[in-house]
């Protein structure tokens, strides 16, 4: 929205043409969801606490966990409306990627609050059930898979690419990109809604992520570095930028109230959302298999619960103390600060291996 303002502005005052700089777009769009949550956070967290609005806590969780109930949940409406204004302020809104990048977040988020809205109305941690749940997301995830088929503009939107090697990349036919579409913001989507169980614990991994595919964005945007890189060049790609910037600057911000001690859970309705948007970014800059390397610590956290699940269905027994992972170091008698801490290390390690790859090739 402002971009067009400055366009027009600046045929009186050429000033006003640095506001088409990308880089500069993406820090304001970084800066403005970060005040927006740090100003509308605290108003934000009392009206959830007068309305009684607080985290039900499972019963077979961690015992130390059961202090938790009651703290405002719900939180990730807050990150929610920091992204979208922030990115419908700073973005191009003539280019798709940011519509489809940030409808799938909010059609997520939507799946998330209605999740929500049952555990509190309904006073139990189930909310909707996993078939229900699986389903809307699944709607969404083919719908925004067949969208970018449909408006695939060159052969390189449907390339597979595989990281650290220069010349190996493969050409999926429309039915493979949407099943990979599909698996990719779906399975992340999950994967970041187990990984939140802690304080502070999902979000600071999301920021990095995202941030690190607003750079995986820039140059693949951007002719040059596309071409100096040997990555795909996809224009218009470059405008995730700023949206990738709107995700650190409200996380961030949420950050700042959800760090240990908690004053408020971000919820399904913030997990669900993010873990859809850095999916579908990963989708729309053709770094799927980056994706999966950087958010090692979401592919853990799931992998650790299909294999409990799956060993004790077969032998009766559980590999972990309890999953998702984070529990099991917690039931180890790590400290919950330790645990989030050197999850958010090995994020950090992970995320400069996936930088990386655009060198390394």
């Amino acid at each position: 929205m402002l971009l067009w303002i400055s366009e027009y502005l600046s045929g009186f005052y050429g000033g006003f043409n640095v506001f088409q700089y990308l880089t500069l777009r993406a820090i304001l769009a970084t800066i403005t969801a970060l005040l927006i949550s740090l100003i509308v956070g605290p108003f934000m967290i009392r009206s959830l606490r007068l309305n009684q609005i607080g985290q039900e806590v499972r019963d077979d969780g961690p015992q130390a966990h059961l202090s938790k109930a009651g703290t405002p949940t719900m939180g990730g409406a807050l990150i929610l409306v920091a992204i979208a204004v922030s990115t419908l302020l700073w973005s191009d809104l003539s280019n798709r990627f940011v519509w489809i990048a940030l409808t799938v977040t909010l059609l997520f988020g939507s799946i998330g609050w209605v999740d929500d809205y049952r555990k509190i109305s309904l006073g139990n941690s189930k909310g909707l059930s996993a078939k229900q749940k699986y389903f809307w997301q699944s709607v969404v995830g083919l719908g925004a898979a067949l969208i970018l088929v449909l408006t695939a503009q060159s052969s390189t939107e449907n390339q597979l690419i595989v990281p650290f090697f220069k010349q190996v990349v493969f050409d999926l036919s429309p039915w493979m990109f949407v099943l990979l579409t599909y698996f990719v913001v779906v399975g992340t989507s999950n994967a970041v809604n187990l990984t939140d169980g802690l304080d502070g614990l999902a979000i600071m991994p999301i920021v990095l992520v995202a941030g690190a595919l607003a750079i995986f964005a820039y140059a693949t945007g951007n002719f040059n570095f596309a071409k100096y890189l040997a990555i795909p060049y996809i224009m218009g790609v470059g405008e995730m930028v700023v949206f990738c910037g709107a995700i650190v600057g409200a996380g961030l911000g949420f950050l700042w109230f959800n760090t240990y001690p908690a004053q408020v859970f971000m919820g399904d309705v913030g997990a669900l959302a993010l873990g859809a948007a850095l999916g579908i970014v990963a989708v729309i800059v053709r770094q799927e298999l980056v994706l999966f390397i950087m958010g090692g610590v979401f592919v853990m956290e799931t992998v650790s619960v299909i294999l409990q699940v799956a060993s004790f269905k077969l032998t009766g027994r559980r590999i972990f103390r309890m999953a998702p992972l984070h529990h099991h170091f917690e039931l180890k008698g790590w400290p919950e600060p330790r645990v989030i801490v050197r999850f958010w290390i090995i994020t950090v390690v992970l995320v400069l291996i996936g930088l990386a790859t655009l060198k390394i090739r």
